[in-house]
């Protein structure tokens, strides 16, 4: 098993594939303890949706770069989320839930209407839960993953003590001189980058799984926000190259066996917080 590890390694589409798959779940997890901290967990599966409605919509006009369409529709609808929906008659998850519902519904709609594919259950099923395709990624769409990925971890050092101050509370921040809302609106746009990369490796359904568990694991072993920040980077890198090497070794699943992976690290760490009592502190 060793030796076929190592000759997959040796192939580009391979290493390509690796290094998107390394830097998406960097980025997935860096936003997570604050989206978890902020009751925002649900918005990572709200926007994969609104997402994969617009790539239903990107298919059926045929843009070569789907992208182009995907990210603005994901950062509006982000910002949307984040900025008004505390200002907004509906609110939170509800806002949530109908945004994502709706871009669903649409987005499989269009696909029905309109798709000229013969394999339309295989082109969804493909959207929704991720495949194979990571590894035929382009060079070109490598480059932009590596690029976005960078710039998010760039914005997230910058802003660390701003994105810690609203995080854990909001009003004082104002308090105290902050610019709340700007640095939302920053979150909103980190966030829906992540989204619509996260897509690339495991689908629409199973992207928030990427942002949620790591986050979540790591607070069941560590207490302070910069620990728990780090703890969940590492365990999200190293979930994410585990499940690719096990997805490429079995021929199984890139998306499903990546978030198996997360689950099963959660339940390590689980049970690590619950010997040592860093689950009840």
């Amino acid at each position: 098993m060793i030796d076929k590890l190592l000759m997959y390694l040796s192939y580009p589409f391979v290493q390509n594939a690796l290094i998107v798959g390394v830097l998406i779940a960097l980025c997935s997890s860096l936003l997570g303890v604050t989206l978890v901290l902020k009751r925002f967990s649900f918005i990572g599966d709200g926007l994969s949706h609104v997402a994969f409605g617009a790539m239903c919509i990107a298919g059926v006009v045929g843009l070569t770069n789907d992208m182009l369409l995907i990210l603005p529709v994901t950062i509006v609808s982000a910002v949307l989320l984040l900025r008004k929906g505390q200002r907004a008659k509906i609110k939170g998850d509800a806002a949530i839930a109908m945004i994502s519902v709706g871009a669903m519904a649409f987005g499989y709609l269009i696909m029905n209407v309109f798709s000229t594919s013969s394999n339309l259950t295989g082109d969804v099923c493909t959207t929704l839960f991720g495949s194979m395709s990571i590894l035929t990624l382009r060079r070109s769409t490598v480059w932009i993953c590596a690029i976005l990925s960078v710039v998010v971890v760039i914005i997230f050092v910058l802003f660390y003590n701003k994105i810690f101050a609203i995080t854990f509370d909001e009003e004082f921040a104002i308090a105290t001189g902050t610019n709340a809302e700007r640095y939302n609106l920053v979150l909103a746009v980190i966030i829906a980058v992540i989204i619509v990369l996260g897509m690339n490796l495991v689908g629409s359904l199973l992207v928030s799984a990427l942002v949620i568990f790591p986050a979540l694991s790591a607070m069941r072993v560590f207490r302070s926000f910069k620990s728990v920040t780090v703890c969940s980077a590492v365990l999200s890198v190293v979930c994410a190259m585990s499940g690719m090497i096990i997805s490429i070794l079995t021929g199984t699943p890139v998306g499903s066996t990546i978030v198996a992976v997360d689950v099963g690290a959660f339940a390590v760490c689980y049970v690590i917080g619950w010997i040592t009592g860093g689950a009840r502190k």
